[in-house]
């Protein structure tokens, strides 16, 4: 595959501008193509990009033989035909969070993915945040002993109207799917596989969780506590604990930008500033997984993923939330 890596973006809402946003950051990435479901919404989406070419259909998209790969920004419930679509024309796929709105939906995109022999990766972009990735090394090397604990948070007023997505249940609304994935994801991502899986919820009007919280018992003994809201701003941070020190991500759970590391009396802050909105990163990490002719990444494979899909299963269980269309 040439060094230069060709993108493009199925969807035309809002996260699909934030990754066209980041995506300029990454190095040898073009932009080089839209899909819409109508040549309107195609247009003024490619015209404020200066994306070239812009198709009035996902089906046109997905044919476009100059586009390497394909990253997936339409609802919840859209991801899985989506992705089958892409795998089917043996376009590489790059899947926004959550992968899709459950396991057996998830199930079914990693099969066609293997059976296609296609790169196939979820769009857990904060996984790739510089922050995190070295939290990670060091607690790999031993930094915080053996980590044991993780709580994690993600909350803000949404202060949306029912119409909106995340309050539609029809669209998987809820704090659940829509920001609750990035603590848990974290908590899976430092203590490993769940064994047990507990949840309690607020339920608002519209029938969908405005609020979780989701309790883990990881494989190895560690345990998690991860919350998420859309009616208040929390901490939003994450903080993982270890037998002999602590490590918290600085600012946003979603961006952070340093962490801090703690050990007996002695504290150290490290600063881990970038450039961008932090959606580069992924994308970065997709071109290098491409260019290496791999079919999955190594840092977020596709069992990580499906078995987080699991995990969100389970507290939809505990909570009693099942989506109409289910």
């Amino acid at each position: 595959m040439s060094k230069t890596i060709r993108w493009g973006i199925l969807g035309a809402g809002t996260i699909a501008a934030q990754f066209a946003q980041g995506i300029q950051a990454a190095p040898d990435s073009e932009l080089v193509a839209v899909g819409s479901r109508s040549a309107e919404s195609a247009h003024r989406f490619a015209d404020r990009f200066h994306i070239e070419r812009r198709h009035a259909s996902y089906a046109d998209l997905v044919n476009d033989p100059d586009v390497d790969v394909i990253y997936i920004a339409v609802p919840h419930p859209q991801h899985v035909e989506s992705a089958l679509l892409c795998l089917e024309a043996n376009k590489a796929v790059l899947c926004e969070k959550p992968f899709t709105v459950n396991t057996r939906e998830a199930e079914r995109v990693i099969a066609k993915a293997r059976e296609k022999k296609r790169f196939l990766m979820e769009a857990l972009w904060t996984r790739f945040i510089p922050a995190v990735v070295h939290a990670k090394a060091l607690i790999d090397s031993g930094a915080i002993g053996t980590p044991k604990m993780v709580q994690a948070d993600f909350g803000a007023v949404f202060g949306v109207s029912d119409s909106h997505r995340v309050m539609d249940p029809m669209l998987a609304g809820g704090a659940l799917l829509d920001i609750g994935i990035y603590p848990i994801s974290v908590a899976t991502f430092f203590l490993g596989a769940v064994e047990d899986v507990q949840a309690t919820a607020t339920i608002g009007h519209t029938g969908i969780d405005e609020q979780v919280a989701v309790s883990m018992r990881h494989v190895g003994g560690g345990v998690s506590l991860s919350g998420a809201t859309i009616l208040a701003a929390s901490p939003f941070d994450a903080v993982i604990t270890g037998t002999t020190g602590r490590i918290r991500l600085n600012g946003e759970l979603s961006r952070p930008r340093g962490l801090t590391l703690t050990r007996g009396e002695g504290e150290e802050r490290i600063e881990l500033p970038y450039d961008g909105n932090g959606y580069q990163f992924q994308a970065d990490h997709v071109n290098e997984c491409l260019r290496a002719g791999k079919t999955e990444s190594d840092l977020l494979p596709l069992d990580h993923t499906l078995a987080t899909m699991k995990v969100l299963d389970a507290a939809r269980a505990c909570i009693g939330l099942k989506y109409p269309f289910e």
